[in-house]
């Protein structure tokens, strides 16, 4: 069981890695303007070079994805020249400074033609004074400096350029400063590092957002699930232990009646009943920045919705399965010892009919994830399936890739859990 564990734990890294590259490759591939759809249809071509160059789209595509998987500070030091280091300031802020030949953190910025550096002290408080002997010259005597600006960027200053850069404010719109640097190293630690990096649409931290999203679905998802997967596995086995019987055939029909009808439908059909003719409970989720469990009255509706959609699906999944088994030559041999009737059921039968309940439960603990997009949409839910939706729509390639290796991460973890739980079901699976 430890080697198995061990495979699946290695399966799960490289099909993260597989999965990455091909979410980075189909959003590269795919249609629209990332500066136009974050910033709008009227931004100014200098303006739209000057994000992409801020947030390192204009970088070759390959370097882009090792920068969101290994991080780019790596690169960046070789570009300084000095140890970069990344800190959070008392106001919950991350900044990133170099670490000076005195083990100062420091920063800089472009005055006229002079070097400003700004050191952080151990207290939080600030010093600034010129620091113009940095200045370095090129091949051609240009005068050039790398170093780290207020905005987290490795960057490099040319002096007596007075390069104009338009910077964009969220709140402000775009502030133009002179004294802009040439080129820009977004600095980020990496996936691996635990840093997916920024969002390009909202600006913020995709880790803090994509973990507030993540676990209001999980909430979500654990409270149907826990309500709608015990019903649906006794209902499945009750229909299941006789085939054609009255029972069978309600609960057989009723199953499919609640599978086949789309979730957008169940959705919109118990808001006009349940909130809009009856008034019993709120139309629509709207939790701000509050966890779910505070408002559990906006619960009642997505819950419900998925619900009855997954009801009827494992349920006709689990009485197909109890159906095959009953049929078997062992239970017939059973019945033919004169064993007790529910003594069949619950030792023989029962496990047996689990195996493929199980299988698709844990599948759909991975779609109850990423794929309750649509009842998020009707309800305004703020899940992580709405997300990814509002961030394929704007190509936000790093929150793209962060909730995917979150799915990614379920998907194969829950095949594991399911794994395990067939050893319990039949003894006979072992894994080596």
């Amino acid at each position: 069981m430890a080697k198995f564990i061990i495979r699946r734990i290695l399966l799960l890294f490289l099909t993260m890695i597989l999965v990455s590259a091909a979410v980075f490759l189909i959003t590269e591939s795919s249609p629209g303007n990332v500066a136009r759809n974050v910033l709008g249809a009227f931004v100014t071509p200098e303006q739209e070079a000057s994000f992409l160059a801020q947030t390192g789209l204009d970088e070759p595509a390959y370097l882009r994805y090792l920068y969101w998987l290994f991080g780019s500070d790596w690169h960046a030091e070789n570009k300084v020249g000095l140890p970069l280091q990344r800190i959070k300031t008392d106001r919950g802020f991350r900044e990133w400074y170099a670490v000076d030949e005195q083990d100062r953190l420091i920063r800089w910025k472009l005055k006229g033609d002079d070097l400003i550096a700004r050191v952080r002290r151990p207290d939080g408080s600030t010093e600034e004074f010129k620091d113009n002997q940095r200045w370095q010259k090129d091949e051609s005597g240009t005068e050039f400096f790398w170093g780290v600006d207020f905005q987290n960027h490795a960057v490099r200053w040319e002096r007596g350029t007075d390069r104009k850069v338009w910077t964009f404010v969220m709140g402000s719109g775009w502030i133009e400063t002179s004294g802009g640097p040439v080129d820009y190293i977004p600095l980020k630690k990496g996936f691996l590092r635990g840093d997916p990096g920024i969002s390009l649409r909202t600006g913020r931290p995709v880790a803090k957002t994509l973990f507030v999203r993540l676990r209001n679905s999980l909430v979500l998802a654990g409270i149907a699930f826990v309500l709608v997967m015990p019903l649906a596995l006794v209902l499945g086995l009750i229909a299941g232990l006789k085939e054609g019987s009255l029972r069978d055939r309600v609960l057989s029909v009723g199953g499919m009646t609640f599978s086949v009808i789309p979730e957008f439908a169940t959705g919109i059909f118990l808001i006009l009943i349940l909130a809009v003719w009856l008034k019993l409970v709120p139309g629509a989720t709207v939790i701000g920045e509050k966890a779910p469990w505070e408002r559990p009255d906006m619960l009642i509706l997505p819950v419900l919705t998925l619900a009855l959609v997954e009801l009827g699906y494992v349920l006709r999944i689990t009485r197909a399965s109890m159906v095959e088994v009953m049929r078997s030559p062992y239970i017939r041999t059973a019945w033919l010892k004169g064993l007790p009737h529910w003594y069949i059921v619950f030792k023989h039968a029962v496990r047996n009919a689990l195996l493929a309940p199980i299988t698709v439960i844990m599948l759909h603990v991975n779609w109850l994830l990423g794929g309750i997009v649509i009842v998020e949409v009707v309800f305004g839910y703020p899940g992580l399936g709405k997300y990814l939706l509002d961030s394929a729509l704007f190509k936000d390639i790093n929150a793209l890739e962060a909730g995917a290796m979150i799915l990614v991460t379920v998907a194969v973890g829950t095949q594991l859990i399911a794994d395990i739980i067939y050893t319990f079901l039949n003894p006979r699976i072992r894994y080596s």
